[in-house]
Parts: C-alpha cells; structure tokens; sequence
C-alpha cells in the first residue's frame, strides 16, 4: 500500500492486486491488534535493531526512516503514542486506524485495487511484464511496465503470505536464501508445562552458541507448555538463525539488579528468617513460587531440606540458578506461528537504492520477501515502509525515463 501511495503521488498509474477480500489483513493482527507501525528513534539505531543484512537497509531507511513514517501517518490523520521501548502504535489502539489511512491515502492518490485477485507468476518480454493471476476462478493476465512485489513471507499464511513471491523470485532465476521462522517462540527440552502462563518481568536473557554470547536483553518472558515465549525470547530467537535450535542455550538472570555478594547475602538473610521452613517455603520471598521446584532442582537442592541446615555450598548453587537459571532450545514453533520470516530474496541480487533486482530491471522487491529482518518493536514494518518508499519512488522515476 504504501509503494502504491509513494509510486502514484510520484506520477505513475498504479493499480494494487490484492488477493485478500479487503487490504492490510496482516496489517490488522500486528500488535496483537494494536500495531506497533515504528519505533521512535534514529534511522541508525534501525539499522542496529536489524538481525539480517542491516548494511543493505542503511539508504532506504535514512531516506524514509522512522519520523517520516510517524508524519506519514500523522497527516493522514491518525494521531500517534509512543510507549515502552519507544514503540509506536496509534492513540486509539486499533490496528484498524492504520489501515483505514492506508486504505484511504490510496483512494486519494487514485490507486486502484482489485480485490481476491492471486497471482500466480509473472513474466518479462522485452522490457514489459505479463503479470498471471486468478480471479474468482477465471484465469486473467494483465500487463505492466513496472512490478512491485509485496507478497510477504511465509508466517500468517491465513493472511496470504503463503510463499508466492518467493516462488516467482526463483523461477525467475532470483536466489531465494532458506526460509525459517525468526521473532518465533522456542520449545525447550524441559517441560514447563507446571509454569505455563508465568510471566517473569525485568530479567536478562541470554543466548550463547559454544562459548560465544549471540544476545543478551533485559525484559520480559513467559513460560508455555511447550517451552518459553514473550518479548525477550522472540529477539533472542533472531539471533539463533545461523545454527540448529538445539545448538544454543539460553540463561536466565532472575536478579539482574544484584551483584553476586548482594544476592548471596539476600540469600543468606532469607534463609535465616525461615530457617524453620523447608527450602520450597523459605524461598518463596525470591521467586514465583511455581518457579521455586525448578530453581531448586537446577541447584540440586532437596526442597524438603530445612533453610536453616542448608550449607554454604548450596546457598551458591541456589544463587548460581538464580542468576543463570538454564534453559535447553530444542527447536522453534512452527514458521506459521513466527512473527516474521528469516531468509528471502538474497539481498546481493538486489539494489539497495531502489530495491530493483540487478538481473530484471523493472522488478521491485520489498518488505518480508527480503533477506532482512530485525527485532521486534516495531523495526520491521519500519523495514517494510522503507523498502516500498525505495520501491515506488524508483518505479515511479523509471516510467518517466
């Protein structure tokens, strides 16, 4: 939509196919409804929050970067907020109100949309493009002298991104690097099924492959039945792309504001106020007490033990589970439940400037179909407004040559 806005109010006759019923159903479900559209903050620090190929975003973003976007919107009438890690959503909390805009910024830059049109393939003769399509069951072919595609990735295919465009990327001979879910809940090799729906708050996060640290952020996460989810685990998730899921582990710093002598004596205080009590009540000062078994367990404490007997040594183990309580990945949910898609379009093949593929002039290729993805709050639809402005500015200026 925002290619099609960006092409048309630049000259060019643009019409948008769009396969589903009505635009932007994947716009409407980010956020959890909401929308988080951008993050407040430098072009630069986009580029930092980017996982994959952040050097290929640094001219689009810094030609439409986050404040543009946030004044796009903000002219077409959605007044914007900008919260916790400077996401931004709009004031009313509807996902809806972005859309509408979008919607209407098409209307008044006589964009024409047609509705429940899939297309199937597209093909280039001599400087022109057949574009393939099915509508309402009839086979249709419509011609174009430029092609944005928009298609997506492969998560939230319910929403029609269902892996089109990579497939007409690559019969047309485009590299198509692997497609695998990134900003995606991990499955763990422990059950956490006693733990599912506890949410632990301003803690740390760490993700390590052999001896290297691949993410570390304070924030929050939720335990699951099959393992963990939330904020923090979908970020580290992005950076666990270069090897098998169960390659990594994951440490979790459940007093991150103390020092390792300021969580022993805290340790050693408590367990002296309870010393009468079994270690699974004289820690419930410390953690969730659902949480408590695990730690326990991870320490090689008895919880039937008596704080009060309890030895120097298996207070530091107790305080070592605390700050590095382990996790074991075994794998990611399935790409369908991931928030974006890792891969795409390998980025060497297209030009930064106007993301037009080097090898067939004419073609675009934007957003989620890229080999470039970020964390979240709101980095990758920054990443997706950037790329379709580079997109329909170039399209637009190539009609006029």
């Amino acid at each position: 939509m925002l290619a099609a806005v960006t092409a048309a109010e630049a000259g060019a006759d643009v019409t948008v196919l769009e396969r589903n019923p009505y635009a932007g159903k994947k716009l409407r479900i980010t956020g959890k409804g909401r929308c988080n559209v951008t993050n407040n903050c430098s072009p630069r620090e986009v580029v930092e929050a980017t996982t994959s190929n952040p050097k290929f975003l640094f001219g689009a973003v810094n030609r439409f970067g986050p404040s543009d976007v946030m004044a796009f919107f903000e002219s077409a009438g959605v007044p914007l907020k900008t919260e916790r890690g400077r996401r931004v959503f709009p004031a009313s909390d509807r996902a809806t109100d972005i859309r509408d805009a979008m919607v209407e910024r098409m209307r008044e830059a006589a964009v024409k949309v047609k509705y429940n049109v899939r297309v199937t393939g597209i093909e280039e003769s001599e400087g022109t493009w057949t574009v393939r399509a099915v509508s309402n069951g009839e086979r249709r072919t419509i011609g174009a002298d430029r092609v944005i595609l928009a298609t997506g990735g492969v998560s939230y295919p319910a929403t029609g991104s269902t892996g089109d465009g990579h497939r007409m990327l690559a019969k047309l001979g485009v590299r198509v690097t692997e497609l695998k879910p990134s900003l995606v809940p991990i499955v763990t090799k422990e059950d956490f099924s006693p733990l599912s729906g506890l949410t632990l708050k301003n803690v740390r996060l760490t993700a390590t492959h052999a001896a290297d640290m691949v993410y570390a952020e304070m924030g929050e996460m939720m335990f699951t039945h099959f393992g963990v989810t939330g904020p923090l685990v979908l970020s580290a998730s992005a950076n666990m792309q270069r090897h098998a899921p169960e390659d990594y582990r994951l440490s979790v710093d459940l007093k991150p504001a103390l020092s390792p002598e300021e969580l022993d004596r805290r340790l050693a205080s408590d367990f002296a106020k309870y010393a009468a009590r079994d270690m699974v009540n004289a820690s419930a000062d410390l953690m969730p007490k659902s949480l408590i078994p695990f730690v326990l367990a991870q320490a090689g404490v008895d919880p039937r033990e008596k704080a009060g007997s309890l030895t120097k040594e298996e207070r530091a183990a107790i305080g070592g589970a605390l700050s590095g309580f382990r996790i074991t990945p075994v794998d990611f949910r399935p790409i369908e439940e991931a928030i974006i898609t890792s891969g795409g379009a390998d980025v060497r093949e297209i030009d930064p400037r106007t993301m037009e593929v080097k090898a067939h002039p004419g073609l675009y290729v934007i957003g989620e179909l890229l080999d470039v993805n970020a964390y979240t709050g709101g980095f990758n639809l920054q990443i997706a407004f950037s790329t379709a402005h580079a997109a329909g500015v170039a399209a637009a200026e190539r009609m006029k040559n």
